[in-house]
């Protein structure tokens, strides 16, 4: 898909973003106000299915699984159905499974003794304790071991555990949202994810869509979070050129809104103060830039030239040059302002004959 064709798909004249003007100040929860009424606004009809579906969903103590790819908002979704639940005011405890060892990951869920193991010095109290009446979000499960996969079950079971280390059982009223970037089938025909507690725990499914499949929401969520950050930071930053959308609209983040996320607060950090975001403020690489239809950054502001020619090899060539001498002959930074490796634009140079006093002269000293 070209870069016209996805840019308009997303019509920006047609967003409406005085609807960040008239949502509540506070939702009353963890969640921020956009969040919580995020689907009312957005215009990608399967996340709107999704918040369907929560609502559906939320006030019962049914176990939920979702799945999506790194960044794509899992731990948002889980907190949305946390505040739609009868279960709001109590605790939403969250594990990441995938950030700690096996044994590690026992003691943090279960809790422990002391002097259970070397280091215990003091009974510890797991997230299932203190996430009793609530909500646990078990993040990346997939990643979890095999052993305490079958310790997870038994609680969902008999919804009663001992700590690591002690005997006493210990009974808790706790709904589980579970998480996962991986293909949990191919898991459990691989062996590494129990077939058991994948049917216990995926009473209700629910997949994200990643970011580069509802790009007619990327505008939408580029302006929340140039709001919330200028906001933090009590900047005025202005808003964004219609250079700088269509790159964001174009970009395949891989990273999904985690990725967005983290380029909107980077601009809005070294954007000068009352200036609009610009594509060069952009923290993208040379390769995705051009990807999403970037043009040079460094270039002063003019008029658009046509191409002088359709010849491939001569606009190759001109690029080249053009690169080379916007970063001051330095291969590596050219290479990358292009899109191409360094070994690849070397190649380049001794195809299209390139040369410059500069190198020539470097050359003449090292011999």
């Amino acid at each position: 898909m070209t870069e016209t064709q996805i840019y308009s798909e997303v019509d920006l004249e047609q967003i409406d973003y005085e609807i960040f003007d008239q949502l509540p100040h506070t939702s009353g929860g963890r969640l921020s106000s956009f969040e919580l009424y995020y689907p009312k606004v957005s215009r990608n009809p399967e996340i709107r299915k999704v918040y369907s579906l929560i609502k559906k969903i939320a006030k019962s103590n049914a176990s939920v699984m979702i799945q999506g790819e790194t960044g794509t908002g899992k731990e948002l979704i889980a907190g949305a159905i946390q505040a739609q639940s009868l279960r709001a005011n109590k605790p939403f405890v969250t594990v990441n499974c995938a950030a700690l060892h096996e044994h590690l990951l026992e003691s943090e869920l279960f809790g422990h003794e002391k002097g259970a193991f070397t280091g215990a010095i003091a009974t510890h109290i797991g997230k299932f304790e203190q996430a009793d009446g609530g909500t646990l979000f078990l993040d990346e499960i997939g990643d979890m071991h095999p052993s305490t996969q079958a310790k997870i079950l038994r609680v969902l079971q008999q919804q009663s555990f001992s700590r690591v280390g002690g005997n006493k059982t210990i009974q808790v009223d706790v709904r589980i949202i579970a998480a996962t970037n991986k293909d949990l089938w191919m898991e459990i025909e691989n062996g590494g994810f129990r077939a058991d507690l994948y049917y216990r725990l995926n009473v209700v499914s629910i997949h994200l869509p990643p970011l580069r499949e509802r790009r007619e929401d990327i505008a939408l969520l580029a302006e929340y979070f140039r709001r919330k950050f200028a906001r933090e930071v009590k900047k005025n930053v202005g808003s964004f050129t219609d250079e700088t959308l269509r790159l964001l609209c174009n970009h395949s983040w891989p990273g999904n809104i985690r990725e967005l996320r983290n380029i909107v607060e980077r601009a809005v950090l070294i954007v000068g103060e009352g200036d609009s975001i610009t594509a060069k403020d952009l923290a993208m690489r040379g390769q995705d830039y051009f990807a999403a239809g970037g043009r040079n950054r460094r270039r002063a502001d003019r008029g658009e030239v046509g191409l002088p020619t359709l010849n491939l090899e001569v606009l190759e060539k001109q690029a080249i040059v053009s690169a080379l001498e916007q970063t001051g002959w330095v291969q590596k930074d050219a290479a990358d302002l292009l899109g191409i490796s360094p070994r690849a634009l070397n190649y380049k140079i001794s195809q299209h004959v390139i040369t410059h006093a500069g190198w020539r002269k470097h050359s003449m000293k090292s011999a």
